[in-house]
């Protein structure tokens, strides 16, 4: 078996929804390397990565600025792959407004002050629309005693938590997930997800969802994409910390 890669639009964000976000490098061995896909440039910290890693901003007939997380809306597109609080100090600083005049080779661009929390609110939705999808289709299942039968019996892909899913029932189903191989698809534990139980819940339309797993491959590397993303624009994979003047190039795509 192969460790899963990651992908990834609820209408609440996880703070308004009370979740806690995990510590910093709980997340470690959880984020899978990334295959060589198309490259795009943050136009804020010049790092260049997989398109997957990073989030698409386009320009609307308006000049407003909106986000295109899943980046299949029409037109040139801008990338950014920085965190929230990176996101809003750059537009706090006034630096955000200028690398994407420069992308989109014009001065008539608005950046809504509400931008980051769009994008996460984005994120937060392609997450939690990709878990009810899956849930649906029947490679998602739910229930600590379902979980840890098929995890010690080696069909678990992806196991998930809810932020306020109790210690003592992630330590059991992590133990039953090494024993059925977790470690082979290079998890040490499960993931948690930035949202409580109940929000989860009204995602998968299930009643009480506090764990999750996956048991189809596919599927696993579907949700691990768009939940690493998500988490990676809350808590921050890549800083703006590569000079001030790195804000001053822009790169852009056209499509």
């Amino acid at each position: 078996m192969r460790t899963p890669r990651n992908e990834g639009d609820l209408d609440c964000s996880p703070a308004q929804a009370g979740a806690q976000l995990p510590d910093a490098d709980e997340g470690t061995g959880l984020l899978p390397a990334q295959e060589t896909g198309p490259q795009r440039t943050c136009i804020l910290t010049r790092r260049t990565a997989d398109k997957a890693e990073l989030i698409r901003l386009v320009l609307g007939p308006d000049g407003q600025v909106h986000p295109d997380v899943r980046a299949r809306a029409p037109g040139r597109g801008a990338w950014i792959g920085v965190s929230k609080a990176e996101l809003e100090t750059a537009l706090a600083k006034g630096k955000l407004r200028g690398a994407l005049a420069r992308a989109f080779k014009t001065q008539a661009v608005e950046v809504s002050p509400d931008l980051p929390e769009r994008i996460e609110q984005a994120l937060a939705r392609g997450a939690l629309d990709r878990l009810g999808m899956e849930a649906r289709s029947g490679t998602l299942v739910n229930g600590s005693d379902r979980i840890e039968q098929a995890a010690r019996a080696g069909k678990v892909h992806l196991l998930l938590y809810a932020s306020d899913a109790g210690s003592d029932g992630r330590r059991r189903l992590d133990q039953a997930w090494r024993v059925g191989g977790a470690e082979e698809l290079g998890h040490r534990h499960g993931l948690e997800i930035p949202a409580t139980r109940t929000i989860l819940s009204m995602a998968l339309g299930r009643e009480n969802v506090v764990h999750a797993a996956l048991t189809d491959r596919g599927a696993a590397a579907r949700v691990l994409e768009a939940l690493t993303r998500w988490r990676a624009f809350i808590v921050g994979h890549a800083g703006l910390g590569r000079g001030d003047d790195a804000a001053g190039h822009a790169s852009a795509d056209d499509e």
